[in-house]
């Protein structure tokens, strides 16, 4: 048995093979593409939660970014949500002895699932919260087929 390693494994080229025998699934490929090209940056910190199967939420911590200076995005579902602060020159005599405050520029982004809408996004005690809901349409959804038996 052939054993696999992080080193040995090529997502993105496996990705075009099984890309060329799927039909259907292009979103899902490149939705992987942009997943394993990505950096990983655990800034902000945020949670996402779920309320139920159709209702979720992106909670940003945002602590210090002003109403100007946040921007949120979406496009081709993918959601994007950016923080640029202007440099705050130092005063001059400041000593400080732990500096553990952040004040960086961020860009955080989320693929959303087809038929996922921005509800809205509101900031309380320093965390944007975006709702998320999820809106399949009628013709979209599950149905029954009837079996029919020939005799």
């Amino acid at each position: 048995m052939t054993q696999f390693t992080l080193r040995t494994l090529d997502l993105p080229t496996l990705a075009a093979q099984m890309h060329r025998n799927a039909i259907g699934f292009d979103q899902l490929f490149d939705q992987l593409n942009r997943t394993t090209g990505s950096k990983v940056d655990n800034y902000p910190p945020h949670n996402i939660i779920q309320y139920d199967e159709n209702h979720h939420a992106i909670e940003i911590a945002i602590a210090g970014f002003a109403e100007d200076e946040l921007s949120i995005e979406l496009t081709d579902n993918i959601l994007t949500i950016t923080g640029e602060q202007e440099v705050q020159p130092e005063i001059e005599g400041t000593v400080y002895i732990h500096k553990g405050i952040s004040n960086r520029n961020f860009t955080r982004t989320f693929t959303l699932a087809e038929h996922v809408e921005v509800k809205s996004a509101v900031v309380k005690n320093g965390i944007l919260t975006i709702a998320l809901e999820r809106n399949i349409p009628e013709e979209k959804q599950p149905k029954q087929i009837a079996i029919k038996f020939a005799k």
